[in-house]
């Protein structure tokens, strides 16, 4: 069973996009706080009902954020 659902965020082209690695899960937001409470809920909808376990995650996983930023170019 996996402890850790691991999340991608990066900027989109008109919003911050967020990428589930291991579940079928894509969210968004204006800003950063919001599509990381559009995670939160995402998930929980995903993992309710006891899915968490016939998805391989144990019943209360840790969510684990990565935030992919522009490259910073020294002029």
């Amino acid at each position: 069973m996996r402890r850790t659902v691991i999340v991608n965020i990066f900027r989109g082209e008109k919003c911050y996009v967020a990428e589930c690695s291991g579940l079928s899960m894509v969210t968004q937001g204006k800003t950063l706080d919001e599509t990381v409470e559009n995670v939160k809920e995402a998930l929980s909808l995903a993992l309710d009902d006891g899915d968490a376990k016939e998805l391989g995650f144990v019943d209360d996983p840790v969510i684990l954020i990565t935030y992919e930023m522009e490259p910073v170019h020294a002029t």
